[in-house]
């Protein structure tokens, strides 16, 4: 789940996702960059690795600035990483995201948060999120997408028993229906404190799952 690649698997099985075009580190950068370009017809783009947090290495661009970004493409497939080209979608600067978190298979709350990838901003370093970030609610249909995801993640990985946790980051398509950005399942934000009770929650169910074996279970392949 630390590789973005898993963005793939899930569009494979018709999850709505954010358009992401991967390009391989044996690849051309302007040529791919190119490609992307005529495939889709966004004012704006993003170009970040498969592999960050917290949009690290990760930039906005718009269709005047293909050389600065050919460049951020190459200085990452320079250093073996793949990147994700994907358009940048208007509905970030009006709405921002939606975070759900789930414990245990349930929904737990929703937060909303404001844009991240101001336009003329560079590459950040700092792995963190910027902007405001609030306590917030979840349509029927983003829980109904968020529900089908970890449903999908289920199938896909095979799993046994609900995830003791996930977080479904979730952005407006172009359509207006909600899509998928990100599936966070590796150590997550997961926005205690704009919900309270919800660290409780979430330690008491980790505390059940250790008295009864399940974590250990699960951990230890043998």
């Amino acid at each position: 789940n630390t590789d973005k690649h898993y963005l793939a698997d899930l569009a494979t099985v018709g999850i709505p996702v954010v358009p992401t075009h991967f390009v391989e580190p044996d690849a051309e950068p302007m040529e791919a960059l190119a490609t992307f370009l005529a495939t889709f017809d966004t004012a704006e783009f993003v170009v970040k690795p498969t592999v960050s947090a917290g949009a690290r290495d990760t930039q906005r661009y718009g269709r005047d600035q293909q050389f600065a970004a050919g460049n951020h493409v190459a200085r990452l497939l320079d250093q073996e990483r793949s990147v994700m080209l994907q358009p940048y979608l208007a509905s970030v600067d009006r709405c921002g995201e939606t975070a759900l978190l789930y414990f245990d298979g349930q929904f737990s709350h929703a937060i909303r948060k404001s844009a991240q990838l101001a336009p003329g901003e560079g590459a950040r370093q700092a792995p963190m999120a910027l902007g405001d970030i609030a306590a917030g609610s979840a349509t029927v249909a983003e829980q109904a997408l968020a529900e089908r995801v970890l449903a999908a993640t289920a199938r896909l990985r095979q799993l046994e028993a609900p995830l003791a946790y996930a977080r479904v980051d979730l952005l407006i398509g172009a359509d207006g229906e909600p899509c998928l950005l990100e599936l966070e399942l590796t150590e997550p934000s997961l926005f205690f404190a704009q919900a309270p009770g919800s660290a409780a929650r979430l330690a008491g169910l980790l505390a059940s799952r250790l008295a009864d074996g399940t974590v250990r279970a699960r951990m230890d392949p043998a």
